[in-house]
């Protein structure tokens, strides 16, 4: 472990339909016995604002259906909009709490994050690995598939809207590119390591960096 720094989180950034969130990221969580956060950081965001919580999930539901993120961008860069601005719950201000949230938990417990860009949020903490999980495309379908029991089709649907939408929420909060794999320590094909190999991976690897095994 790093000196100073007692703690440590798991940045997952991943495709549709790679098992970077459902699986890996759950199992990795459950294994060490830290706390996951996707979803659940809206409530802490919320806790940490004074905004209401349904106006995170709103805000959070919202964009994927607007073209906000595929024709602007606002590069996170820690600041907040005070609560006296007319701007103060808009969906970067909402960013901005999330990402402050998983700064001040990196003090305070290790974790693993999935997705909200937290590879760039923590990406001045020395005690953070980030990682990328993707799969070959029709691999992604064949899990949706199985995963919702849906038709291709819809699996094809569904996956190509959520990774435009996570794409272009990420370009929008940090200015870079999703898939580029210099922004990640350590990128993974979970069909052709397999899920739980991913894990085991990615367990090792927090071993050799942090210094921290997974309880037995």
């Amino acid at each position: 472990m790093y000196p100073n720094h007692p703690y440590f989180a798991v940045a997952i950034t991943r495709t549709c339909g790679s098992g970077g969130g459902s699986y890996i990221g759950k199992k990795l969580a459950k294994d060490f016995g830290i706390d996951l956060y996707d979803r659940k950081l809206l409530r802490l965001a919320a806790e940490d604002s004074g905004i209401n919580e349904t106006l995170f999930a709103a805000a959070d539901e919202n964009t994927k259906k607007t073209l906000l993120y595929r024709v602007s961008q606002h590069v996170y860069d820690g600041t907040f909009i005070p609560p006296e601005s007319g701007n103060f719950i808009s969906d970067q201000n909402l960013f901005n709490y999330q990402a402050k949230v998983l700064r001040e938990l990196l003090d305070e417990e290790s974790y693993v994050c999935v997705g909200r860009a937290a590879d760039f949020v923590l990406k001045d903490k020395p005690n953070v690995l980030t990682v990328y999980i993707d799969a070959p495309y029709n691999d992604r379908i064949d899990r949706e598939m199985q995963r919702q029991g849906i038709g291709r089709s819809q699996a094809i649907r569904y996956i190509d809207k959520l990774d435009n939408y996570r794409e272009s929420y990420y370009r929008y909060h940090t200015g870079r590119q999703w898939k580029c794999v210099s922004n990640y320590d350590l990128c993974l094909d979970s069909a052709a390591i397999g899920l739980d190999n991913c894990v085991e991976v990615i367990k090792r690897i927090i071993e050799l960096k942090f210094g921290v095994k997974a309880p037995q």
